[in-house]
Formats: C-alpha cells, structure tokens, sequence
C-alpha cells in the first residue's frame, strides 16, 4: 500500500514540478526581455508629451518649416534625457538617490504636462518664458491666477499625476538599473533637471518645442526674474476682477443707439487724421468713411501703458487709484449689462501678455475674442493679425442684441510692428533698425503699421455702416496711448508722460438721428479742448443714456471725467503715471495736468518739470514747477515724492 501511493503522489508531484519548470521559464523569458526593452520604459513620458501635443495641434506641426521641425526634435532629445534619467534613477527600488529621483519626476512631469495642458485650454498656445517674465510678482500674477481657476486647473494635473506614479512603478519592475547606473543617474537627474530651466527653446510664434520644454524654460524665466536677474523682477501685474454689483438701471438715451468703441494700440495723434482731410494718407481708409465725424484735436491718456489706460477708458477712474479700487470700480460693460444692453468685447491683443487675461477674465459679455482664438500662433506683443479681427467683428456684431455696447481693441501696432510685406507701405524709406541715425525711417515703419491697421477698421466700418443697425451706432475712437521715437531720449512707450506718449487720436462718428442737438454741439465744441481719457469713460456711459441714472451717484465719486455730450469741458487737474496698481513700471514717471498746462517727472531726470503744451507742442521749455500753480503740491500729495527719488 506504501508502494502505491508513493506511485500514485508521483505523479502529482510532477505536475508541479512542471508547472513550477514553466513559471521559471516564463520568468526567465521576461528578465531577458528586461534586460533588452525595459530600458525603453524611459521613453513613456516623452512618449505622452509627444501624443498630447500631436492631439492639440498637428496640423500646426504639420506646417513647420525644417529649421522650426530641427528645433522640435531638439527638444524632444532634451526632453528625453531629462526624463529619461529621471525614470531611470527612480526606478531603484530602494537608497535615497531613487526616491529623490522619484519625488523630483512626479512633481515636475505633473506641472509641466499638466500644467501646460490648463494653459493650452486657456489660451490655445502654451506658456513660455515670455509669458512668464511677465508673471514675475508670486501673489499676483500666479496664485490668483490658480484660485480663479482652481478645479479646473487640478482637473488639469490630476490625470498626469497618476500616470507619473504608475510610470515609477513600472520602471521598477520593468527597468531596475543595477546599483552603479542607478546611483550615477540620481546624482545626474537634478543637474538636468536645473540645465532644463536654462536650455533655450524656440518658444515663440508656432512654439516649436514640446510643451514640457516650454514649460521648464518658462520656470528658468521666473526663477530668474524672482532672484532680480532680469528688469522685470517684483512688479505688479492684473489680477482677476470682481467688479462692484451694479444695480438695474434704466437706459435713457436722447435717441435710440448702439455704441462700437474703437482702442487703438501704441498710435500718436500725429501719426492720424483725427480731422477729415480729403487728402489723408496716414489713416486714408477709416478718415474716408467718417467724413462728418466730431474731432478731438487735444486727447490724452493718462497713462503709456495699455493696463491703465485701459482701466481708465473703461472705468473713468484714475490711474492714481489703489490696486482694490482699479479692480473693483465698475466697468462700462457693467453698466450697459445693468441696462440690459448686448455686449462684446473683441481683441486682437495676446492674453497671454502680462496676465491681460485675468483682467478680462469676469467682464461677462455676450461675444469675446482674443489673439490666440484668432490665431494660436499670435506674436506675446502685436497680438493676432487684425484682418482675422475684422473679420470676426463683422461675422459677430450682427449677433448683438439692441441696443448694444461693443468695445474692439486693436494691437498690432505694439512694437515690433506688424506689417503685411505685401500690404501698403506708404511712407518711405523705412527700416527695423532703431539706431539713433535711422530714427525717421524706423517711425516711417511704425507709420506704415499704423496705415494699414487702418485698413481693418476700415473693414468694421465700413461692414457697421452697411447694415440697417449701423444706422442706430456711434462710434467711438482713440489710442491706448502713443509711441515715442527719442523727442525726449525714450523710445516706445511706458517711460513717461510727455505727449509722445500720451496725446492720441479721439474723434466721434455719430449717424444722423443718432444725438441731439445739444450733444452734436457739445461735441462740436469739444473740437480744440483739452479732452482726456475719462471722459471717453463718461462720454460712453451718457451715449448709453445711463449718465444720469441715480443708481450711478455712489461711482460717481471717484469718476474723474467729463462728459463730451454736455457743455463745458473737464475742469479737474488729472493724475498722470505709468506706474498703478495694476502695472508697475521699470522706470518710475508720472505727474499732473490741468487743461494745457503740465507738470511731469522722471526717475532719471531731476526734479518737477512744468511745460505749457499749448504754446510749447514739443515741450521743449521748462518753465519751472511754479509756472504749473498748485500741480506740484497735488502731485506730492498724490504720489508723495518726485519719481525715484524723496519727497521734495
């Protein structure tokens, strides 16, 4: 009996002797393909990069040229190695060096990956390193930025958390470096990772990189920026807005219409026909359309800098106002969407720059655009090409209910300019260059920017005034400010207050039947007045019949604006400066004006400068603080000392 059960247990015996023969085997199988392809494990994250940006934007990609498709690869080879020996070194499964490599991929595979894909959502482009010396103040520019938006932007990270986890877990089991590799690859790991913040990247125009690449230059850009390596280190930028509540109002306009408010970008008055000339050539197109339109020969913004000027036309406050104030006090659209107006605003101007989007992130209008829905590929400065803005306008506007307040802003003529080479280009000669002795010929190019972006509010106008809605609207029109081409040594714009930089283009286009006669004459009067930005603000909200409401009396108090409809003209001394809450300056400059006279200074002049711009256009004589009365005192009450330097 003992024989025969030993024979019959044999048996048995044998089958798991063969069934642990054949798991060996399998085992063995799986090391030898470990050993030759589990090193490929590496590869999965740039892998997914790669997969995610193709989804996004193939046929971007697809239409790059071999220098653009060179630059890609590069950064495809960088993003291998970075993550690659960041896998690689996680994939130990024990010692420091793992688990440091560990931490360090899952934390930036996350934000990069992930971060990218909530900036993409946003903007249709990724963020770079533009985009983030722009967002060099910490509070401001990134943790609001991430509270407006929290879930989605969790939303965002989560999926790509997860797959980083799962990507060091496998490699544990699928890489496992021997005990030397691994150890030299986590001492190498955070070197390139540090080397990834500093390696260039083509990150502009069709961002020819991969997302996570852009990503790390653009936390290289905020490191530098945060240790004061570059000019734009602790400056303020916009945060999101939380306008007032503004109460139900009821709109009573002297006559039914709508209101299509026109911003330009960076465009002197002298660089325009503010008055209809038959002659006109710097803006022939839109002067054509307007021939009987109300010209405001002596407008000027309080500020040379698109953030406040912009918080000014639509707020009518001024620049001087704390940050709270700028980004609380109701806006015009608030009180056209309390009438019960449509609204749009439409611009051609990058979000991306400076943290813009937060600005307009709660204007809640009815039809929005930016650069990057016109264009994924818009330039950080000019923006989208106006001709898609046109275009968009004209396809929209006729979607507005009535009465309607439409606001379009322009960018392209923000340096370096934009031209069509097959565009006209009128004045001549012209060139990029901005050395001193090419200075006329370099505003020659600036002036043919400004001719053509003529042509595309030609188009709008031209399209508002063929529908049977044209008829019923005024329109508006003016600068952000102007440009400045070394009258006072500056170039461009932001660095102060002289009228290179601040006297723009105003005019009024309004359809007969469209004012009354006090207004038409009001405006008529306006012709040779001192007019400012404000009363653009104010001039806008009495067109929208809502000047008058009693509802707007607790605004009213720090409205700094005169309304262009009524008689008179604005009687205050306006605050002056490029440096507010909502945009700080490099160079500290602001100061006052009342009427034709002007008291200005800048940090790196000395002292107060008083200038009467009326009999001294190009303010080239200093007449001296006193000549200014009391300007001075109320420029140190309001801004408590002369521009980089003491109270004084």
């Amino acid at each position: 009996m003992a024989q025969r059960s030993a024979a019959v247990a044999e048996p048995a015996a044998s089958g798991r002797d063969i069934a642990r023969a054949s798991k060996l085997t399998l085992l063995r199988r799986f090391a030898r393909w470990r050993r030759r392809f589990g090193w490929l494990w590496v590869l999965a994250p740039v892998s997914l990069v790669v997969a995610l940006d193709a989804s996004r934007r193939w046929a971007r990609l697809a239409q790059m040229d071999q220098y653009n498709w060179g630059a890609y690869l590069g950064s495809i080879a960088e993003a291998c190695v970075v993550w690659g020996v960041l896998v690689f070194a996680a994939s130990r499964r024990r010692g420091w060096g793992a688990w440091t490599s560990a931490a360090l991929f899952v934390f930036f595979i996350t934000f990069a990956v992930g971060g990218q894909t909530y900036f993409f959502e946003q903007y249709n482009a990724y963020l770079n390193v533009d985009v983030s010396l722009f967002a060099s103040n910490f509070a401001d520019s990134v943790v609001n930025q991430l509270f407006a938006d929290l879930p989605n932007y969790i939303a965002a990270k989560l999926p790509i958390l997860v797959f980083s986890v799962f990507v060091v877990w496998a490699g544990r089991l699928l890489v496992r470096p021997r005990r030397w590799k691994g150890r030299v690859a986590a001492w190498v790991a955070p070197l390139l990772v540090i080397a990834s913040f500093f390696i260039p990247t083509q990150h502009r125009h069709v961002q020819a990189s991969t997302p996570d690449m852009l990503y790390m230059h653009a936390v290289g850009g905020l490191i530098r920026t945060q240790a004061g390596f570059t000019e734009q280190s602790n400056q303020l930028r916009p945060r999101a807005r939380e306008s007032l509540a503004v109460p139900p109002l009821r709109a009573k306009p002297s006559a039914p219409r709508n209101v299509l408010f026109v911003i330009l970008e960076s465009v002197r008055s002298d660089s325009t026909c503010v008055e209809y000339r038959p002659d006109c050539v710097a803006t022939q197109y839109s002067n054509a359309l307007t021939p009987e339109r109300y010209p405001l020969n002596q407008m000027r913004s309080l500020a040379s800098s698109t953030a406040i000027s912009l918080a000014v036309l639509w707020s009518g406050v001024g620049p001087h106002e704390d940050r709270e104030v700028l980004h609380t006090w109701p806006l015009i659209f608030d009180y056209a969407k309390a009438a019960g107006y449509g609204t749009a605003f439409w611009t051609s101007q990058n979000m991306m720059f400076g943290n813009a989007r937060l600005w307009v992130k709660n204007l809640g209008v009815d039809r929005f655009c930016s650069a990057t829905d016109l264009d994924p590929t818009a330039d950080l400065d000019m923006g989208a090409p106006e001709g898609l803005l046109a275009e968009r306008v004209n396809h929209e506007i006729g979607e507005l209910k009535e009465p309607f307040l439409a606001v379009v802003q322009l960018s392209n003529v923000h340096y370096p300019y934009y031209l069509d080479p097959a565009g006209p280009q009128p004045f001549q000669p012209a060139t990029t260059s901005k050395a001193a002795s090419d200075n006329q010929a370099f505003k020659n190019l600036y002036k043919n920017a400004v001719h053509q972006q003529d042509i595309h509010v030609a188009e709008m106008l031209k399209h508002l005034r063929s529908t049977d809605f044209g008829k019923r609207t005024v329109v508006v029109y003016t600068s952000d400010h102007a440009e400045a081409f070394r009258e006072h040594g500056q170039m461009g714009h932001t660095f102060s207050v002289f009228d290179e930089e601040v006297k723009v283009p105003g005019w009024v286009d309004a359809p007969p039947g469209t004012l009354s006669e006090s207004e038409a004459r009001a405006l008529s009067e306006k012709r040779d007045e001192f007019t400012f930005h404000p009363d653009l603000a104010v001039t806008v909200i009495d067109l929208l019949g809502l000047w008058d409401a009693p509802e707007l009396s607790p605004f009213k108090q720090r409205i700094i604006g005169h309304s262009l409809l009524r008689p008179g003209s604005n009687e205050r001394a306006l605050p002056m400066t490029n440096c507010a809450g909502v945009w700080s300056c490099a160079f500290e400059n602001w100061g006052y004006m009342h009427k034709n006279m002007k008291l200005e200074a800048r940090a790196w002049d000395t002292g107060w400068k008083c200038y009467d711009v009326l009999t001294d256009p190009e303010e080239r004589t200093n007449l001296g603080p006193e000549a200014c009365g009391d300007l001075k005192a109320r420029a140190l009450a309001t801004f408590k000392r002369v521009p980089g330097g003491d109270r004084n």
